[in-house]
């Protein structure tokens, strides 16, 4: 599901990862991003608790880029990535 549009480079998809444990938040976030273009931003909202490690581990180990880490619900957490040019 697509939330901005704009420049490709800047589109912002969110994923709705709520209710799903470790590793799966970041598997759904790593086949989205394989998908897009370098610079593309996605947002994964994710209610797992592992998911604080999880996604900054995976942004580093993969090329991507951790922009923001937001809590927007009790228990619920958004992390923007942004989509590596190599990655």
């Amino acid at each position: 599901m697509v939330s901005g549009m704009g420049p490709a480079r800047r589109m912002t998809e969110r994923i709705d990862a709520r209710g799903l444990l470790c590793p799966l938040p970041v598997l759904r976030l790593r086949k989205h991003l394989l998908a897009l273009p370098p610079g593309t931003r996605v947002a994964l909202i994710a209610t797992d608790r592992a998911a604080i490690l999880d996604v900054p581990h995976f942004c580093a180990e993969s090329g991507h880029r951790l922009i923001a880490t937001q809590n927007i619900a009790p228990g619920e957490t958004e992390y923007t990535v942004e989509r590596g040019p190599d990655a």
